[in-house]
């Protein structure tokens, strides 16, 4: 019981408070004079750096680097929460209430800002597992139909359009959703197939490789 109350003050009460602030922001509190992006997203780029991190350079694997995201994946992403189309555990916890009262400007200049910041670089390893992992991102791994990461996520995952870039991303992050994926929690037809057949061991080495992008 303790540790459900505890719970409840660290994760709950600071989401309500910040989803307080990103309604004000998003329904004129901070509305530019100017019309220009960074003035548009002032108020909601303070509330969303609560958990994405300065600049959107996350330091807990909870919440994913946003930091040189592609801007169209951005806008997918939020346009899927604030219609609740995207209804994985932790969309629908974190993220539902937060881009409820976003508009298609208010998302379109979220995305703009994100996409302009410079990715995290990752961490270099040469250890067997990220050996393994860059072997399964570029020739995928035939015998179990799983196909080259490489081919869509480009050759440093640097993502394409409505493709995210994954380089640089927190590996449990990235763990997190290929289990969602597989599971079809976060529901993508192509991911879906892409991922159902990779084990556990699998799923570790490919985003181990992935973080050190």
């Amino acid at each position: 019981m303790r540790d459900n109350e505890a719970w409840r003050r660290i994760v709950l009460i600071p989401a309500a408070l910040a989803l307080v602030a990103l309604t004000v922001a998003a329904c004129g509190g901070t509305q530019p004079e100017s019309g220009s992006a960074d003035s548009t997203v002032a108020g909601t780029v303070h509330v969303c750096s609560s958990c994405h991190g300065s600049e959107g350079r996350s330091i807990s694997p909870t919440f994913p680097r946003l930091a040189g995201q592609q801007k169209d994946y951005l806008v997918a992403q939020l346009q899927a929460f604030r219609d609740k189309t995207r209804a994985d555990p932790h969309a629908q916890t974190y993220m539902w209430g937060m881009a409820a009262q976003l508009s298609d400007q208010n998302i379109d200049a979220i995305a703009t800002y994100y996409a302009s910041q410079a990715p995290v670089a990752g961490k270099p390893s040469a250890s067997p597992e990220t050996t393994a992992g860059a072997k399964i991102y570029a020739e995928g791994i035939p015998s179990q139909g799983v196909p080259a990461c490489m081919s869509c996520h480009g050759e440093q995952a640097e993502g394409n359009g409505p493709i995210p870039r994954l380089g640089g991303q927190h590996q449990a992050y990235l763990a997190r959703q290929l289990e969602a994926f597989a599971s079809m929690a976060r529901a993508n037809e192509i991911m879906h197939e892409n991922s159902k057949d990779l084990t556990a061991e699998q799923i570790s080495e490919v985003t181990a490789y992935l973080a050190t992008l």
